[in-house]
Protein backbone atom coordinates (compact mmCIF):
# COMPACT_ATOMS: atom_id res chain seq x y z
CA UNK A 1 0.00 0.00 0.00
CA UNK A 2 1.16 3.49 -0.75
CA UNK A 3 2.25 5.58 2.19
CA UNK A 4 0.92 8.76 0.59
CA UNK A 5 -2.21 10.29 2.08
CA UNK A 6 -5.39 10.30 0.00
CA UNK A 7 -6.24 13.47 -1.88
CA UNK A 8 -8.37 15.87 0.14
CA UNK A 9 -11.99 16.20 -0.91
CA UNK A 10 -12.02 19.89 -0.05
CA UNK A 11 -9.49 22.57 -0.89
CA UNK A 12 -9.44 26.03 0.61
CA UNK A 13 -10.64 28.75 -1.75
CA UNK A 14 -8.00 30.59 -3.70
CA UNK A 15 -9.24 34.18 -4.06
CA UNK A 16 -9.76 35.45 -7.60
CA UNK A 17 -8.76 39.01 -8.45
CA UNK A 18 -9.98 39.69 -12.00
CA UNK A 19 -8.15 42.43 -13.88
CA UNK A 20 -9.96 45.34 -15.45
CA UNK A 21 -10.56 44.95 -19.17
CA UNK A 22 -12.16 47.00 -21.92
CA UNK A 23 -14.05 45.68 -24.90
CA UNK A 24 -17.45 44.94 -26.40
CA UNK A 25 -18.37 42.19 -23.95
CA UNK A 26 -17.29 44.21 -20.93
CA UNK A 27 -19.34 47.16 -22.17
CA UNK A 28 -22.33 44.91 -22.71
CA UNK A 29 -21.99 43.56 -19.18
CA UNK A 30 -21.91 47.12 -17.81
CA UNK A 31 -25.12 47.92 -19.70
CA UNK A 32 -26.84 44.76 -18.45
CA UNK A 33 -25.71 45.45 -14.87
CA UNK A 34 -27.03 49.02 -14.95
CA UNK A 35 -30.35 47.98 -16.47
CA UNK A 36 -30.98 45.00 -14.19
CA UNK A 37 -29.95 46.77 -10.99
CA UNK A 38 -31.93 49.84 -12.05
CA UNK A 39 -35.06 47.75 -12.60
CA UNK A 40 -34.60 45.94 -9.28
CA UNK A 41 -33.96 49.01 -7.13
CA UNK A 42 -36.39 51.45 -8.78
CA UNK A 43 -39.43 49.32 -9.67
CA UNK A 44 -41.06 49.46 -6.18
CA UNK A 45 -41.10 53.26 -6.41
CA UNK A 46 -43.10 53.42 -9.66
CA UNK A 47 -46.56 54.74 -8.84
CA UNK A 48 -49.84 53.51 -10.35
CA UNK A 49 -53.30 54.79 -9.43
CA UNK A 50 -55.39 51.93 -8.03
CA UNK A 51 -58.13 53.91 -6.37
CA UNK A 52 -58.67 54.76 -2.70
CA UNK A 53 -58.67 51.18 -1.40
CA UNK A 54 -55.27 49.95 -2.63
CA UNK A 55 -51.64 51.16 -2.55
CA UNK A 56 -50.66 53.22 -5.59
CA UNK A 57 -47.76 50.92 -6.46
CA UNK A 58 -47.18 49.59 -9.97
CA UNK A 59 -45.63 46.27 -8.91
CA UNK A 60 -46.83 44.83 -5.61
CA UNK A 61 -46.95 41.35 -4.09
CA UNK A 62 -49.85 41.67 -1.64
CA UNK A 63 -49.37 38.58 0.51
CA UNK A 64 -51.92 39.68 3.11
CA UNK A 65 -54.71 39.62 0.51
CA UNK A 66 -53.03 37.00 -1.69
CA UNK A 67 -52.82 39.14 -4.80
CA UNK A 68 -50.17 40.27 -7.24
CA UNK A 69 -50.27 43.63 -9.03
CA UNK A 70 -48.30 44.44 -12.15
CA UNK A 71 -49.28 47.83 -13.53
CA UNK A 72 -52.84 47.32 -14.87
CA UNK A 73 -52.80 43.54 -14.29
CA UNK A 74 -54.14 42.03 -11.07
CA UNK A 75 -53.58 38.32 -10.36
CA UNK A 76 -55.74 36.58 -7.76
CA UNK A 77 -54.99 33.27 -5.96
CA UNK A 78 -57.25 31.22 -8.23
CA UNK A 79 -55.38 32.66 -11.23
CA UNK A 80 -52.04 31.19 -10.20
CA UNK A 81 -51.86 29.54 -13.60
CA UNK A 82 -50.57 32.89 -14.89
CA UNK A 83 -47.60 32.68 -12.53
CA UNK A 84 -47.08 29.02 -13.42
CA UNK A 85 -47.14 29.93 -17.11
CA UNK A 86 -44.55 32.66 -16.61
CA UNK A 87 -42.29 30.23 -14.74
CA UNK A 88 -42.60 27.70 -17.56
CA UNK A 89 -41.74 30.43 -20.08
CA UNK A 90 -38.71 31.39 -18.00
CA UNK A 91 -37.54 27.78 -17.99
CA UNK A 92 -38.04 27.38 -21.73
CA UNK A 93 -36.28 30.68 -22.32
CA UNK A 94 -33.32 29.43 -20.32
CA UNK A 95 -33.27 26.21 -22.37
CA UNK A 96 -33.50 28.21 -25.60
CA UNK A 97 -30.65 30.61 -24.90
CA UNK A 98 -28.44 27.87 -23.47
CA UNK A 99 -28.91 25.61 -26.48
CA UNK A 100 -28.18 28.52 -28.83
CA UNK A 101 -25.47 30.51 -27.02
CA UNK A 102 -24.35 28.49 -24.02
CA UNK A 103 -24.49 29.96 -20.53
CA UNK A 104 -25.37 33.51 -21.54
CA UNK A 105 -27.78 33.72 -18.59
CA UNK A 106 -24.95 32.92 -16.20
CA UNK A 107 -22.52 35.29 -17.87
CA UNK A 108 -24.70 38.39 -18.12
CA UNK A 109 -28.05 38.40 -16.28
CA UNK A 110 -27.83 35.94 -13.39
CA UNK A 111 -28.24 37.89 -10.10
CA UNK A 112 -25.10 36.23 -8.74
CA UNK A 113 -23.11 37.51 -11.73
CA UNK A 114 -24.62 41.01 -11.62
CA UNK A 115 -24.03 41.54 -7.91
CA UNK A 116 -20.55 39.99 -8.09
CA UNK A 117 -19.67 42.46 -10.86
CA UNK A 118 -20.89 45.27 -8.62
CA UNK A 119 -18.86 44.04 -5.64
CA UNK A 120 -15.72 43.59 -7.76
CA UNK A 121 -16.21 47.09 -9.16
CA UNK A 122 -16.31 48.64 -5.68
CA UNK A 123 -13.36 46.51 -4.62
CA UNK A 124 -11.35 47.80 -7.59
CA UNK A 125 -12.28 51.40 -6.78
CA UNK A 126 -11.10 51.04 -3.19
CA UNK A 127 -8.11 48.68 -3.42
CA UNK A 128 -6.93 49.15 -6.99
CA UNK A 129 -6.67 46.85 -10.01
CA UNK A 130 -5.53 43.22 -9.98
CA UNK A 131 -1.86 43.68 -9.12
CA UNK A 132 -2.62 46.08 -6.28
CA UNK A 133 -5.27 43.74 -4.85
CA UNK A 134 -3.01 40.69 -5.07
CA UNK A 135 -0.21 42.61 -3.34
CA UNK A 136 -2.61 43.83 -0.65
CA UNK A 137 -3.91 40.31 -0.10
CA UNK A 138 -0.41 38.89 0.45
CA UNK A 139 0.97 41.62 2.68
CA UNK A 140 0.65 41.56 6.44
CA UNK A 141 -2.06 43.51 8.18
CA UNK A 142 -1.17 47.15 8.79
CA UNK A 143 -3.05 50.41 9.19
CA UNK A 144 -3.48 50.97 5.45
CA UNK A 145 -4.71 47.43 4.78
CA UNK A 146 -7.08 47.65 7.73
CA UNK A 147 -8.47 50.97 6.47
CA UNK A 148 -8.99 49.69 2.94
CA UNK A 149 -10.61 46.47 4.16
CA UNK A 150 -12.93 48.33 6.53
CA UNK A 151 -13.95 50.77 3.79
CA UNK A 152 -14.64 47.92 1.38
CA UNK A 153 -16.73 45.99 3.89
CA UNK A 154 -18.77 49.06 4.78
CA UNK A 155 -19.55 49.69 1.11
CA UNK A 156 -20.47 46.03 0.64
CA UNK A 157 -22.76 46.20 3.66
CA UNK A 158 -24.49 49.27 2.22
CA UNK A 159 -25.01 47.49 -1.10
CA UNK A 160 -26.41 44.48 0.73
CA UNK A 161 -28.68 46.72 2.81
CA UNK A 162 -30.00 48.42 -0.31
CA UNK A 163 -30.60 45.00 -1.84
CA UNK A 164 -32.56 43.71 1.14
CA UNK A 165 -34.41 47.00 1.46
CA UNK A 166 -35.48 46.96 -2.17
CA UNK A 167 -36.76 43.41 -1.78
CA UNK A 168 -39.15 44.18 1.11
CA UNK A 169 -40.51 47.19 -0.78
CA UNK A 170 -42.07 44.80 -3.29
CA UNK A 171 -44.43 43.46 -0.60
CA UNK A 172 -46.00 46.66 0.70
CA UNK A 173 -46.32 50.32 -0.16
CA UNK A 174 -42.69 51.43 -0.61
CA UNK A 175 -42.89 55.06 0.63
CA UNK A 176 -44.90 54.08 3.70
CA UNK A 177 -42.53 51.24 4.57
CA UNK A 178 -39.47 53.45 4.04
CA UNK A 179 -40.78 55.92 6.63
CA UNK A 180 -41.63 53.10 9.03
CA UNK A 181 -38.17 51.58 8.64
CA UNK A 182 -36.48 54.89 9.47
CA UNK A 183 -38.75 55.66 12.43
CA UNK A 184 -38.56 52.11 13.79
CA UNK A 185 -42.27 51.45 13.31
CA UNK A 186 -41.92 48.73 10.66
CA UNK A 187 -42.88 45.14 11.42
CA UNK A 188 -40.05 42.98 12.83
CA UNK A 189 -40.38 40.69 9.80
CA UNK A 190 -39.27 43.59 7.56
CA UNK A 191 -36.11 44.17 9.62
CA UNK A 192 -35.38 40.45 9.81
CA UNK A 193 -35.79 40.00 6.05
CA UNK A 194 -33.51 42.95 5.33
CA UNK A 195 -30.87 41.62 7.73
CA UNK A 196 -30.91 38.16 6.16
CA UNK A 197 -30.74 39.50 2.60
CA UNK A 198 -27.98 41.94 3.51
CA UNK A 199 -25.89 39.14 4.99
CA UNK A 200 -26.48 36.73 2.08
CA UNK A 201 -25.77 39.42 -0.53
CA UNK A 202 -22.45 40.28 1.07
CA UNK A 203 -21.58 36.60 1.53
CA UNK A 204 -22.43 35.54 -2.04
CA UNK A 205 -21.26 38.65 -3.91
CA UNK A 206 -18.31 39.63 -1.74
CA UNK A 207 -16.80 36.41 -0.40
CA UNK A 208 -18.17 33.26 -2.07
CA UNK A 209 -18.42 34.65 -5.62
CA UNK A 210 -17.36 31.93 -8.07
CA UNK A 211 -17.96 29.20 -5.49
CA UNK A 212 -21.70 29.87 -5.70
CA UNK A 213 -21.60 29.10 -9.42
CA UNK A 214 -19.38 26.05 -9.07
CA UNK A 215 -20.71 24.36 -5.94
CA UNK A 216 -24.16 25.77 -5.11
CA UNK A 217 -25.84 26.33 -8.47
CA UNK A 218 -27.21 23.21 -10.22
CA UNK A 219 -27.30 24.80 -13.68
CA UNK A 220 -23.65 24.07 -14.64
CA UNK A 221 -24.43 20.38 -14.26
CA UNK A 222 -27.68 20.60 -16.23
CA UNK A 223 -26.48 22.76 -19.09
CA UNK A 224 -24.75 19.87 -20.87
CA UNK A 225 -28.16 18.40 -21.71
CA UNK A 226 -29.14 21.69 -23.37
CA UNK A 227 -26.03 22.01 -25.55
CA UNK A 228 -24.81 20.13 -28.61
CA UNK A 229 -22.07 20.44 -31.22
CA UNK A 230 -23.79 23.44 -32.85
CA UNK A 231 -24.14 25.48 -29.66
CA UNK A 232 -22.12 28.69 -29.79
CA UNK A 233 -19.94 29.00 -26.72
CA UNK A 234 -16.60 30.56 -25.82
CA UNK A 235 -13.59 28.53 -26.90
CA UNK A 236 -9.88 28.86 -27.62
CA UNK A 237 -8.66 28.14 -31.14
CA UNK A 238 -5.74 26.01 -30.05
CA UNK A 239 -4.96 24.99 -33.63
CA UNK A 240 -4.21 28.63 -34.28
CA UNK A 241 -2.64 29.54 -30.93
CA UNK A 242 -0.42 26.53 -30.26
CA UNK A 243 2.42 26.07 -29.67
CA UNK A 244 2.62 29.04 -27.36
CA UNK A 245 5.64 31.23 -27.06
CA UNK A 246 6.45 34.40 -25.21
CA UNK A 247 9.13 36.74 -24.02
CA UNK A 248 12.71 37.12 -25.21
CA UNK A 249 12.94 33.65 -26.64
CA UNK A 250 10.04 34.23 -29.01
CA UNK A 251 11.34 37.62 -30.08
CA UNK A 252 14.81 36.18 -30.70
CA UNK A 253 13.39 33.38 -32.83
CA UNK A 254 11.17 35.85 -34.69
CA UNK A 255 14.16 38.12 -35.39
CA UNK A 256 16.20 35.15 -36.58
CA UNK A 257 13.34 34.06 -38.83
CA UNK A 258 13.04 37.60 -40.19
CA UNK A 259 16.77 37.70 -40.95
CA UNK A 260 16.52 34.31 -42.66
CA UNK A 261 13.56 35.58 -44.66
CA UNK A 262 15.49 38.66 -45.78
CA UNK A 263 18.43 36.50 -46.82
CA UNK A 264 16.11 34.17 -48.74
CA UNK A 265 14.48 37.19 -50.35
CA UNK A 266 17.84 38.50 -51.52
CA UNK A 267 18.63 35.09 -52.92
CA UNK A 268 15.35 35.03 -54.84
CA UNK A 269 15.66 38.50 -56.22
CA UNK A 270 14.04 40.35 -53.34
CA UNK A 271 10.95 38.10 -53.06
CA UNK A 272 10.54 36.37 -49.68
CA UNK A 273 8.76 33.00 -49.98
CA UNK A 274 5.97 32.19 -47.47
CA UNK A 275 5.96 28.60 -46.34
CA UNK A 276 3.12 27.46 -44.02
CA UNK A 277 3.93 25.16 -41.12
CA UNK A 278 2.84 21.54 -41.64
CA UNK A 279 -0.51 20.73 -40.05
CA UNK A 280 -1.39 24.37 -39.36
CA UNK A 281 -4.29 25.44 -41.63
CA UNK A 282 -4.98 28.88 -42.97
CA UNK A 283 -8.40 30.48 -43.35
CA UNK A 284 -11.03 31.79 -40.91
CA UNK A 285 -9.84 31.47 -37.35
CA UNK A 286 -6.23 30.70 -38.24
CA UNK A 287 -3.90 32.59 -40.56
CA UNK A 288 -0.75 30.94 -41.81
CA UNK A 289 1.71 30.87 -38.87
CA UNK A 290 5.07 32.54 -39.12
CA UNK A 291 8.23 30.55 -39.53
CA UNK A 292 9.21 30.99 -35.90
CA UNK A 293 7.30 27.78 -35.17
CA UNK A 294 4.90 29.37 -32.68
CA UNK A 295 1.17 29.99 -32.81
CA UNK A 296 -0.57 33.29 -32.13
CA UNK A 297 -0.83 32.77 -28.36
CA UNK A 298 2.03 34.54 -26.59
CA UNK A 299 1.10 32.97 -23.23
CA UNK A 300 0.53 36.40 -21.63
CA UNK A 301 -2.24 35.02 -19.36
CA UNK A 302 -4.42 38.05 -20.06
CA UNK A 303 -7.41 35.75 -20.54
CA UNK A 304 -6.75 34.14 -17.16
CA UNK A 305 -6.22 37.41 -15.31
CA UNK A 306 -9.58 38.87 -16.37
CA UNK A 307 -11.64 35.73 -15.73
CA UNK A 308 -14.01 36.18 -12.75
CA UNK A 309 -14.03 32.39 -12.27
CA UNK A 310 -10.21 32.11 -12.22
CA UNK A 311 -10.03 29.50 -14.99
CA UNK A 312 -7.88 29.20 -18.12
CA UNK A 313 -10.12 28.98 -21.18
CA UNK A 314 -7.19 27.49 -23.11
CA UNK A 315 -7.63 24.28 -21.11
CA UNK A 316 -10.90 23.61 -22.97
CA UNK A 317 -14.56 23.67 -21.96
CA UNK A 318 -15.01 23.69 -18.19
CA UNK A 319 -18.00 23.57 -15.88
CA UNK A 320 -16.85 26.75 -14.14
CA UNK A 321 -16.94 28.85 -17.34
CA UNK A 322 -19.92 31.22 -17.35
CA UNK A 323 -19.23 32.47 -20.92
CA UNK A 324 -19.06 36.11 -19.88
CA UNK A 325 -16.78 37.00 -22.82
CA UNK A 326 -14.18 38.94 -20.83
CA UNK A 327 -11.42 36.61 -21.99
CA UNK A 328 -12.39 37.48 -25.57
CA UNK A 329 -11.95 41.19 -24.87
CA UNK A 330 -8.58 40.61 -23.18
CA UNK A 331 -7.25 38.37 -25.95
CA UNK A 332 -8.47 40.66 -28.74
CA UNK A 333 -6.67 43.55 -27.06
CA UNK A 334 -3.42 41.56 -27.04
CA UNK A 335 -3.88 40.43 -30.65
CA UNK A 336 -4.28 44.08 -31.67
CA UNK A 337 -1.03 44.97 -29.92
CA UNK A 338 1.03 42.23 -31.55
CA UNK A 339 -0.54 42.66 -34.97
CA UNK A 340 -2.45 39.37 -35.09
CA UNK A 341 -6.08 38.83 -36.17
CA UNK A 342 -8.73 38.89 -33.47
CA UNK A 343 -10.70 35.78 -32.56
CA UNK A 344 -8.06 33.55 -30.99
CA UNK A 345 -10.64 33.24 -28.20
CA UNK A 346 -14.17 33.66 -29.47
CA UNK A 347 -17.73 32.35 -29.57
CA UNK A 348 -17.72 29.24 -31.71
CA UNK A 349 -19.24 25.76 -32.02
CA UNK A 350 -17.63 22.34 -32.08
CA UNK A 351 -18.63 21.95 -35.72
CA UNK A 352 -16.68 25.13 -36.48
CA UNK A 353 -13.59 23.60 -34.90
CA UNK A 354 -13.64 20.69 -37.34
CA UNK A 355 -14.17 22.98 -40.30
CA UNK A 356 -11.47 25.46 -39.32
CA UNK A 357 -8.92 22.71 -38.71
CA UNK A 358 -9.52 21.72 -42.34
CA UNK A 359 -9.06 25.32 -43.48
CA UNK A 360 -12.77 25.88 -44.16
CA UNK A 361 -14.75 28.92 -42.99
CA UNK A 362 -17.07 28.61 -39.99
CA UNK A 363 -20.82 28.24 -40.49
CA UNK A 364 -22.93 31.42 -40.46
CA UNK A 365 -24.13 32.32 -36.97
CA UNK A 366 -27.81 31.93 -37.86
CA UNK A 367 -27.25 28.33 -38.95
CA UNK A 368 -26.05 27.59 -35.44
CA UNK A 369 -28.96 29.41 -33.83
CA UNK A 370 -31.79 28.24 -36.11
CA UNK A 371 -31.85 24.48 -35.75
CA UNK A 372 -34.61 22.01 -34.71
CA UNK A 373 -33.95 22.22 -30.98
CA UNK A 374 -34.01 26.01 -30.77
CA UNK A 375 -37.01 26.23 -33.12
CA UNK A 376 -38.91 23.79 -30.88
CA UNK A 377 -38.09 25.77 -27.73
CA UNK A 378 -39.07 29.03 -29.43
CA UNK A 379 -42.37 27.57 -30.64
CA UNK A 380 -43.31 26.24 -27.20
CA UNK A 381 -42.27 29.50 -25.56
CA UNK A 382 -44.37 31.54 -27.99
CA UNK A 383 -47.43 29.29 -27.69
CA UNK A 384 -47.45 29.55 -23.91
CA UNK A 385 -46.98 33.31 -24.10
CA UNK A 386 -49.83 33.71 -26.58
CA UNK A 387 -52.04 31.49 -24.42
CA UNK A 388 -51.37 33.59 -21.34
CA UNK A 389 -52.09 36.83 -23.20
CA UNK A 390 -55.38 35.46 -24.58
CA UNK A 391 -56.39 34.19 -21.13
CA UNK A 392 -55.52 37.56 -19.62
CA UNK A 393 -57.71 39.53 -22.03
CA UNK A 394 -60.72 37.21 -22.02
CA UNK A 395 -60.94 36.81 -18.26
CA UNK A 396 -63.90 38.45 -16.53
CA UNK A 397 -63.77 41.07 -13.80
CA UNK A 398 -66.32 38.98 -11.91
CA UNK A 399 -65.62 35.58 -10.45
CA UNK A 400 -68.34 33.39 -8.97
CA UNK A 401 -68.27 30.02 -7.23
CA UNK A 402 -71.33 28.09 -6.06
CA UNK A 403 -71.18 25.39 -3.36
CA UNK A 404 -74.44 23.44 -2.74
CA UNK A 405 -75.38 22.65 0.86
CA UNK A 406 -74.90 18.89 1.32
CA UNK A 407 -76.53 18.33 4.69
CA UNK A 408 -79.42 18.29 4.10
CA UNK A 409 -79.49 18.25 0.32
CA UNK A 410 -83.00 19.76 0.30
CA UNK A 411 -85.68 20.97 2.68
CA UNK A 412 -89.46 20.53 2.26
CA UNK A 413 -91.31 23.73 3.20
CA UNK A 414 -94.77 23.89 4.79
CA UNK A 415 -96.46 24.53 1.45
CA UNK A 416 -94.76 21.52 -0.16
CA UNK A 417 -92.09 23.52 -1.95
CA UNK A 418 -88.60 22.06 -2.18
CA UNK A 419 -85.71 24.33 -1.22
CA UNK A 420 -81.97 23.92 -1.84
CA UNK A 421 -79.33 26.09 -0.17
CA UNK A 422 -76.13 27.32 -1.87
CA UNK A 423 -73.11 29.30 -0.72
CA UNK A 424 -72.35 31.81 -3.47
CA UNK A 425 -69.01 33.63 -3.43
CA UNK A 426 -68.67 36.73 -5.58
CA UNK A 427 -65.26 38.23 -6.27
CA UNK A 428 -65.34 41.89 -7.28
CA UNK A 429 -62.06 42.65 -9.11
CA UNK A 430 -62.90 46.30 -9.62
CA UNK A 431 -61.38 49.09 -7.57
CA UNK A 432 -64.82 50.26 -6.45
CA UNK A 433 -67.90 48.82 -4.77
CA UNK A 434 -70.28 47.13 -7.22
CA UNK A 435 -73.91 45.86 -7.08
CA UNK A 436 -74.61 42.43 -8.63
CA UNK A 437 -77.84 40.66 -9.54
CA UNK A 438 -78.03 36.91 -8.96
CA UNK A 439 -80.52 34.84 -10.95
CA UNK A 440 -81.10 31.17 -11.74
CA UNK A 441 -82.09 29.53 -15.01
CA UNK A 442 -83.18 25.98 -15.71
CA UNK A 443 -86.94 25.68 -15.13
CA UNK A 444 -89.74 28.27 -14.84
CA UNK A 445 -90.84 26.69 -11.56
CA UNK A 446 -87.59 27.72 -9.85
CA UNK A 447 -87.24 30.99 -7.97
CA UNK A 448 -84.39 32.47 -6.00
CA UNK A 449 -84.11 34.00 -2.52
CA UNK A 450 -81.07 35.67 -0.98
CA UNK A 451 -80.74 35.40 2.76
CA UNK A 452 -81.03 38.76 4.52
CA UNK A 453 -82.63 40.69 1.68
CA UNK A 454 -85.91 40.52 -0.25
CA UNK A 455 -84.10 41.54 -3.43
CA UNK A 456 -82.02 39.60 -5.94
CA UNK A 457 -79.12 42.05 -5.73
CA UNK A 458 -76.10 42.12 -3.45
CA UNK A 459 -73.25 44.61 -3.05
CA UNK A 460 -69.61 43.51 -2.94
CA UNK A 461 -66.86 45.90 -1.72
CA UNK A 462 -63.94 46.82 -4.00
CA UNK A 463 -61.36 44.07 -4.54
CA UNK A 464 -63.05 41.76 -2.08
CA UNK A 465 -64.99 38.52 -2.01
CA UNK A 466 -68.56 38.53 -0.76
CA UNK A 467 -70.18 35.31 0.46
CA UNK A 468 -73.97 34.98 0.42
CA UNK A 469 -76.44 32.23 1.31
CA UNK A 470 -78.77 31.77 -1.66
CA UNK A 471 -81.91 29.61 -1.68
CA UNK A 472 -83.46 28.10 -4.80
CA UNK A 473 -87.09 27.04 -4.34
CA UNK A 474 -89.14 24.73 -6.61
CA UNK A 475 -92.93 25.03 -6.62
CA UNK A 476 -94.89 22.02 -5.22
CA UNK A 477 -95.43 19.28 -7.79
CA UNK A 478 -93.12 20.86 -10.37
CA UNK A 479 -90.59 18.82 -12.31
CA UNK A 480 -87.59 20.07 -10.26
CA UNK A 481 -89.44 19.31 -7.01
CA UNK A 482 -90.28 15.75 -8.05
CA UNK A 483 -87.04 14.91 -9.89
CA UNK A 484 -83.94 13.55 -8.26
CA UNK A 485 -81.57 16.03 -9.93
CA UNK A 486 -82.14 19.02 -12.20
CA UNK A 487 -79.41 20.94 -13.96
CA UNK A 488 -79.50 24.67 -13.22
CA UNK A 489 -77.35 27.68 -14.05
CA UNK A 490 -76.54 30.64 -11.80
CA UNK A 491 -76.10 33.97 -13.57
CA UNK A 492 -74.38 36.99 -12.02
CA UNK A 493 -74.74 40.41 -13.65
CA UNK A 494 -72.69 43.51 -12.90
CA UNK A 495 -75.34 46.24 -12.70
CA UNK A 496 -72.77 48.97 -13.47
CA UNK A 497 -71.34 47.80 -16.79
CA UNK A 498 -73.64 44.88 -17.64
CA UNK A 499 -70.97 42.16 -17.58
CA UNK A 500 -72.38 38.69 -16.94
CA UNK A 501 -70.85 35.40 -15.83
CA UNK A 502 -72.38 32.05 -15.00
CA UNK A 503 -71.66 28.77 -13.28
CA UNK A 504 -73.56 25.49 -13.43
CA UNK A 505 -74.90 23.48 -10.53
CA UNK A 506 -77.70 20.99 -9.71
CA UNK A 507 -81.02 21.18 -7.87
CA UNK A 508 -81.94 18.21 -5.67
CA UNK A 509 -85.64 17.32 -5.56
CA UNK A 510 -87.71 14.68 -3.79
CA UNK A 511 -88.00 11.78 -6.19
CA UNK A 512 -91.57 10.37 -6.23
Amino acid sequence: MSSTEPEALYAAREPVFPRRVKGNFRTFKWVVMILTLGVYYLTPWIRWDRGPELPDQAVLVDLANRRFFFFWIEIWPHEFYFVAGLLIMAGLGLFLFTSALGRVWCGYTCPQTVWTDLFVLTERWIEGDRNARVKLWKQKMDARKLRLRATKYVVWALIGLATGGAWVFYFTDAPTLAVDLVTGDAHPIAYTTMLILTATTVLFGGFAREQVCIYMCPWPRIQAAMMDEDTLTIAYREWRGEPRGKGKRRRAIAEAAEAESRAAGAKHGGVSPKVPMPGMPSGVGGPIPEKDGYGDCIDCNACVNVCPMGIDIRDGQQMACITCGLCIDACDEVMDKIGKPRGLIDYMALTDETRERQGLPAKPVMKHILRPRTVLYTTLWALIGIGLIVALFIRSDIDVTVAPERNPTYVTLSDGSIRNAYDVRLLNKHGEERPFRISVKGDPALRIQIEGTPYETVTVPADETGQHRVYVVAAPGSDPATSDRTEIRFWVEDLVNGDRVYTDSTFNGREQ
